[in-house]
């Protein structure tokens, strides 16, 4: 067995094809007016900013140059605000484009005012940890370069840092080089924090998304059962009117033996009909405890039953936990879960996937647990994912250890399979619990336990 697979054999082209992108288009992109914004903001902090030094504290700068410098962002702003909708969301290139805009902006402000002396060249940050929290590394990595580079520019050439007119400060050479390692510091540290921190987001909700779809899709496909029943009633009063009126036709019809048999086939076929809606109504009531609830060996096989058909050994075992008899601790009666029926055929799938001979299932229950293990005798989980295994888009295929794939099954997958499984099966309650078998015996092993009280309908 091996966990870290696709999204499951059952309908394993719709998984297979799916991409975040394709639940979520363009949803990871940056709007540009979160973009334009920000940089009001930056407009607004660094008029402040020049205003107070040049008018307040008195001291010279090029004020002229700087309130160009602003201006610039200020009338982009205004264009962009004019020129597209407030609600684009903007292709990597073009968002990764304005924010090396916003560095380079700065960075002539900068330049203007002392450099990396200025107490403000932290903002260098700002930039970088926007790209990294939003755009892909490839994007991300050329701005943090970028800012490097001018950075180290602004380390050597600048104009003075504004002070008092006649008393020049000037920073020691040491100073300047650990602001330096400062902005390398920070915006190495925070570049891979944000972007790690965004990437597991972005990955866990369209993990997220992607059970949903599952759980929707065998929502609906249980609903089908309630629709089939609403059907049958809703017809069964027009079928008995055909029914009766091509009776009344027949006894009244005497001339033609044509007419005749054709009024026997109507009756027939009604007939017919009122006993294939009789018989839906009769199984399908999701309410009716013969069909919405199963013991646990009935759940088993009715999952198993479908995935016989390779020939694979499947070894199954439904008792009581060991020393305890029959008599004394009932077999739990479960619901008829979806979700539980969806995640443990989606581990059996896995499990016969990657197994040699055969698999083996063993059932166990006592007063307060049930537990399901499915046992392989595959290659086992590998030791260097073993601790990511849950994760979504953790994936150790292809399948390259098995001689009998042919190229076309050996798909990467996304690594869905096992997340979808494991999560479905532990909102239901259950505790999933991964090993190999012990040596010398090779294969996977996967628990599922549930407390008796969530699981066994007859306990609640």
């Amino acid at each position: 067995m091996n966990a870290l697979t696709t999204a499951g054999t059952k309908d394993a082209q719709p998984q297979r094809a799916f991409q975040p992108s394709r639940i979520r288009p363009g949803a990871n992109r940056l709007r540009l007016q979160t973009l334009v914004r920000l940089r009001w903001l930056a407009v607004f902090g660094q008029t402040l900013a020049v205003v107070i030094v040049y008018f307040g504290l008195g001291f010279p700068l090029p004020l002229g140059l700087c309130l160009a410098a602003i201006a610039t962002s200020a009338w982009l702003n205004i264009v962009l605000s004019i020129r597209f909708r407030a609600n684009l969301r903007l292709r990597n290139r073009y968002a990764s484009l304005l924010l090396a805009y916003d560095t380079l902006q700065l960075a002539a402000l900068l330049f203007m005012t002392g450099g990396l002396q200025n107490p403000f060249s932290f903002l260098f940050l700002v930039p970088a940890t926007v790209s990294a929290s939003t755009l892909p590394l490839k994007r991300t990595i050329p701005l943090g370069v970028l800012t490097l580079i001018v950075a180290t520019l602004l380390a050597f050439y600048h104009m003075p840092l504004p002070w008092e007119p006649g008393e020049p400060l000037v920073m020691p050479a040491v100073f300047i080089g650990g602001v330096w390692t400062a902005l390398v510091c920070g915006l190495g540290f925070l570049g891979i924090y944000v972007w790690r921190i965004s990437e597991e987001t972005k990955r866990m909700s369209d993990a997220l998304t992607a059970t949903e779809m599952v759980m929707a899709r065998e929502q609906q496909l249980s609903a089908l059962d309630g629709l089939a029943a609403a059907a049958a009633h809703e017809l069964g009063t027009p079928l008995a009117t055909i029914a009766l009126v091509a009776k009344e036709l027949k006894r009244e019809n005497t001339s033609s033996d044509r007419e005749s048999e054709d009024l026997d086939l109507l009756i027939s076929q009604a007939a017919r009909c009122r006993e294939i809606l009789s018989t839906l109504t009769a199984r399908d009531d999701p309410d009716d405890k013969v069909f919405g609830h199963m013991k646990l060996g009935v759940m088993i096989e009715e999952i198993i039953e479908p995935l016989r058909v390779d020939g694979t050994a499947i070894d199954v075992s439904v008792a009581p936990q060991d020393g305890i008899a029959h008599e004394h601790v009932r077999e739990p009666v479960v619901a008829r879960n979806p979700g539980v029926l969806y995640g443990l055929g989606n581990l059996l799938d896995n499990a016969l996937d990657f197994a040699v001979s055969g698999i083996v299932i063993t059932a166990r229950w006592d007063d307060e647990n049930v537990s399901i293990s499915i046992e392989d005798d595959g290659p086992g989980f590998a030791q260097d994912v073993i601790d990511k295994i849950g994760e979504p888009y953790v994936t150790t295929r292809p399948a390259q250890w098995r001689t009998d794939v042919t190229s076309a099954d050996m798909d990467e997958g996304m690594g869905l399979g096992f997340f979808i499984a494991k999560t479905l099966l532990e909102r239901s309650g259950a505790w999933v619990a991964l090993a190999n078998r012990p040596q010398p015996s090779q294969g996977a092993i996967v628990r599922i336990i549930w407390p008796r009280q969530v699981i066994d309908v007859d306990a609640k």
